[in-house]
């Protein structure tokens, strides 16, 4: 019940961009083709499952050695060596992916998404059902459905900026204006969830 709850939680309820507001670079960046939007929740949801076991991991020797003031120096070092690991994994693989990421797949790694989830995790702050105790494979579960919600929010509001292109939108409000907008909108329904668990 309690990995359901999660689930519930991190991809709907307080969606990790829609509710806190963070990875909202990439959001509005990468969010023009459905394509790309998938293939960069692909790229976050398997840096953010890597960094966050391998910081949960390392705030352990931290906390046993007492160095937590090198955290997010630290933290910010994995994070970048997974975000290289996959654009050298991307660029063998996948090519037309690579190129369709562009910048925004370097920018991983300053993504305030993964770096906040692992603190997250790491420090035992993220919102667990009522009597679960943080560990790390609650925060492992934790961080795949953040992830997972991070991509649903990628590309539903690809989708809808995909039929905007095709729309009749005013001048005035073509672009970033009619993207703040429905990005604003799709928050709002996402907090209809609020209160489910």
């Amino acid at each position: 019940m309690v990995f359901f709850l999660i689930f519930v939680s991190a991809i709907f309820v307080n969606n990790v961009v829609l509710s806190q507001f963070l990875g909202i670079c990439p959001f509005l960046g990468v969010s023009k083709k459905i394509d790309t939007a998938m293939g960069m929740g692909a790229a976050v949801t398997f840096v953010l499952v890597l960094a966050t076991i391998i910081t949960y991991l390392l705030q352990l020797l931290l906390n046993k050695f007492g160095l937590g003031f090198l955290q997010t120096i630290l933290f910010i070092l994995v994070i970048a060596a997974l975000v290289q690991m996959i654009e050298i994994i991307l660029k063998k693989i996948s090519p037309s992916l690579y190129q369709a990421l562009g910048v925004f797949l370097p920018l991983i790694t300053t993504n305030c998404c993964i770096l906040g989830v692992a603190i997250m995790v790491a420090n035992g702050t993220y919102k667990l059902p009522a009597g679960a105790e943080p560990n790390l494979l609650y925060g492992t579960w934790y961080a795949f459905c953040t992830a997972i919600g991070f991509a649903l929010a990628l590309v539903l509001f690809a989708g809808i900026r995909e039929q905007l292109e095709m729309s009749d939108t005013p001048k005035a409000m073509k672009g970033t204006p009619i993207a703040l907008l429905t990005a604003g909108l799709l928050a709002m329904a996402f907090m209809g969830f609020s209160g489910v668990v």
